[in-house]
């Protein structure tokens, strides 16, 4: 079958690889129909997360159709659509059960203490093989898959294999409640999500902070407030949106490959941390390769999380979904304990949130499809990746159609929906 398959930082192929088999009882096989490309792919690509064994196909967002199910699966049967959560979880420890899908006792070979498993990550997070393939084994697919309506297609439900049940998340942590004001770092995929999610749970107003014009256009079309960091400074333009005050609640969508101003008061301000911002970026990404303007680990892997502090009101609470490895080391500390700060963070217990959000799009209470910007073919996932990793215009969100049946069809979302329910309002 074809799928995509890393070989090493800056060194992805697409290639002809042995289909899957059923292992153990627990076990499905699914024919990914969509898959999709994730910010926390381009972590691989980039080297900004260790771990990788070569070989490993990537990916960990699918929608499909099972194709085979081991005897302990009782609850599907060949022929369902699914959507896959891209944490994996065996649901009958007590972390599962608490709805700490991410913390599974039984899913990481390496023990009780190993942490997290998603799909086509690191030999540290299980060392599954991803899903950007034509078939996938999913473990504990008894509790892993999602079923899907028939009211909800491939373009809606690959939204929510990953980045809306992250955002719901994000939100979650960041405690956000009726009235409040929200502020989102990061408008790529996940603070996008984060917009419709902050306002569906409550938030009085969103600001939005990015660099990127056209994913700034973006967040816009879902009326949030904006914040170029590359024309303002953007703890001040919070500060001065807030009277001074700050926000009560921030998300942090960024993570380690935050990126330095490339102009305006930001980058004058920044000026003199350089050389540290440079030491942190090597410390991250010690073997990074980029190509040009490709692979290119952010430059200032702590600058979203000194941003998000200090933009915070105190007592506010900060819910970080932007992903920080092992290896990061550096955060403002000090400075979060003299403003009573709460701190909340972690990877997402996707099953927790999966099945309310897929009711919500059957309804039309949420409606994620314009984010989906591009849609791709594998046999194009190689060029894919690289455009999306330079964050060019248009580059949002990208699909990939990997079976012509039922598949998000190739394009540039034309055929994306209205988003009534995500944009709270009509664009001008």
């Amino acid at each position: 079958m074809k799928a995509v398959v890393w070989h090493g930082v800056g060194d992805i192929r697409v290639e002809d690889v042995p289909e899957p088999k059923i292992h153990e009882p627990y076990d499905a096989i699914v024919r990914i129909t969509s898959s999709a490309i994730c910010g926390t792919d381009l972590h691989f690509v980039r080297g900004t997360m260790p771990g990788m064994k070569e070989g490993r196909i990537l990916g960990h967002e699918a929608v499909g159709t099972v194709a085979e199910v081991g005897p302990g699966v009782r609850n599907f049967r060949p022929g369902d659509r699914v959507v896959v959560p891209s944490t994996v979880a065996c649901g009958t420890c007590s972390y599962c059960r608490a709805g700490y899908y991410a913390q599974c006792d039984n899913a990481n070979p390496g023990g009780r203490r190993a942490g997290t498993v998603f799909f086509g990550g690191p030999e540290a997070a299980g060392g599954l093989d991803g899903l950007q393939a034509e078939y996938a084994r999913i473990p504990y697919a008894h509790v892993g898959l999602v079923p899907l309506p028939d009211t909800v297609d491939d373009a809606q439900a690959i939204l929510l294999s990953d980045i809306y049940p992250t955002a719901w998340f994000g939100a979650r942590l960041a405690e956000i409640g009726s009235g409040d004001t929200v502020a989102i770092l990061g408008a790529g995929p996940v603070g996008q999500s984060a917009i419709a999610c902050a306002r569906l749970q409550g938030a009085g107003r969103i600001i939005v902070v990015d660099g990127v014009p056209d994913r700034l256009d973006l967040a816009r079309d879902q009326h949030a407030e904006t914040v170029d960091f590359n024309a303002e400074e953007p703890v001040e333009a919070v500060l001065d949106l807030t009277g001074g005050i700050g926000v009560d609640r921030v998300i942090d969508a960024v993570g380690v490959d935050a990126q330095r101003p490339a102009r305006g008061p930001a980058a004058e301000a920044l000026a003199g941390r350089a050389e540290e911002f440079d030491r942190e970026r090597d410390e991250v990404a010690p073997g990074q390769r980029p190509d040009g303007e490709t692979w290119v680990p952010g430059d200032a892997p702590s600058l979203a999380a000194r941003w998000a502090v200090q933009m915070a009101a105190k007592a506010a609470t900060i819910g970080t979904i932007g992903v920080y490895p092992p290896q990061v080391e550096h955060y403002p500390f000090g400075e979060a304990f003299m403003k009573n700060l709460t701190l909340r963070m972690g990877n997402c217990n996707h099953r927790r949130y999966l099945p309310r959000l897929v009711s919500m799009v059957a309804s039309g209470e949420l409606d994620p499809t314009p984010l989906l910007t591009r849609w791709a073919e594998v046999p194009d996932a190689v060029e894919a990746y690289r455009t999306f990793d330079r964050r060019e215009s248009g580059w949002t969100k990208v699909a990939l159609g990997v079976d012509g049946h039922g598949s998000v069809a190739p394009g540039m979302g034309e055929a994306a929906g209205t988003g009534a329910a995500t944009t709270a309002g009509t664009n001008g």
